[in-house]
């Protein structure tokens, strides 16, 4: 099971840090991807770490403002982000999957998601 928290209420140019915790088993060896859905809106990806932490991406849109990393010792992959915008309101999801080629297209967890919203 994986578990999102973090998400809330910003105003925009304001941060948030989304965690996202496994539990029953280790994240360790999983890549783990942030998706977000907006209201109306397919779910998007917007970042993702190999399980060594080594291997990082992101989508346009979020390059230079979030920061995604892991700790694997607290079984937990974080999503940092800055200087937020009204347009990054959606739902965060995080996935996991054994293979990073995978974990962008078809993970085989999913979080419940956690809500952030950035309005004046």
């Amino acid at each position: 099971q994986l578990v999102e928290s973090g998400g809330g209420l910003v105003h925009p140019g304001g941060s948030l840090r989304l965690s996202c915790v496994a539990s029953g088993f280790s994240l360790e060896h999983y890549a783990v991807g942030w998706f977000r859905q907006a209201p109306g809106k397919e779910r998007d990806w917007v970042s993702c770490i190999s399980s060594d932490g080594i291997h990082t991406n992101y989508e346009d849109s979020v390059k230079g403002r979030f920061t995604i990393s892991r700790d694997n010792a607290k079984n937990t992959v974080y999503l940092q982000m800055n200087s937020l915008k009204p347009e990054d309101t959606a739902v965060y999801y995080c996935a996991a999957d054994a293979q990073y080629s995978r974990v962008t297209v078809n993970p085989l967890y999913w979080g419940q998601g956690t809500q952030v919203t950035v309005s004046a």
